[in-house]
């Protein structure tokens, strides 16, 4: 009779332990996919201001249709990208050629002090500021959640429980991204 009661004992403990495990496993589960979804609002934000801004410095840089080619190529690779990998390099090509873009506008002083313009430019620094604070915080749940799924005795369950692990939100070529988006006036 001890011997049953000892065997349920443990039973009971290993069905707790599997029960916070599997519920803390869901609470980082969902943090991510909160984060990856911030980061698809404001990337939705930002390309929505794209145009406008593209718009505004048509008018004055006619001849400047490589540099709008690029941006809207660009635009369109982060809007269709599927998965935190395509996004990432989808978003390295959109920053480049957003640094061209503002280098052409640069030469020209008119627009500079263009009113739109400069608004347009305000939104998207503030866009950019939001889309990194999105990806820190994206990256801080996929590290927590990595980390639970890597742990022991959690790694034993986690893939049975059907957790797996998620890739960070990262840059492949600093160089590209170093020198953050250039708006001097």
């Amino acid at each position: 009779m001890i011997a049953l009661y000892i065997v349920l004992g443990l039973l009971a403990v290993l069905a707790i332990f599997l029960w916070v495990t599997y519920n803390s496993l869901v609470t980082l589960k969902v943090r991510v996919d909160e984060a990856w979804s911030d980061i698809t609002v404001q990337l939705k934000r930002r390309a929505d201001l794209i145009p406008n801004l593209v718009n505004s410095v048509k008018g004055y840089a006619k001849h400047e249709a490589g540099v709008f080619e690029a941006v809207t190529e660009a635009r369109s690779a982060v809007m269709n990208a599927q998965g935190v990998k395509e996004t990432a390099d989808a978003e390295n090509m959109l920053e480049g050629a957003l640094k061209s873009l503002f280098a052409v506008a640069e030469a020209y002083p008119d627009l500079k002090a263009n009113e739109n313009f400069l608004q347009l430019q305000n939104e998207l620094v503030d866009t950019e500021d939001k889309i990194q604070a999105s990806r820190r915080f994206y990256n801080g749940g996929v590290r927590d959640l990595n980390t639970k799924i890597e742990l022991f005795p959690n790694n034993v369950f986690a893939g049975m429980l059907g957790f797996t692990q998620r890739d960070f939100f990262e840059v492949e070529d600093m160089a590209t991204v170093e020198k953050p988006v250039d708006v001097q006036f």
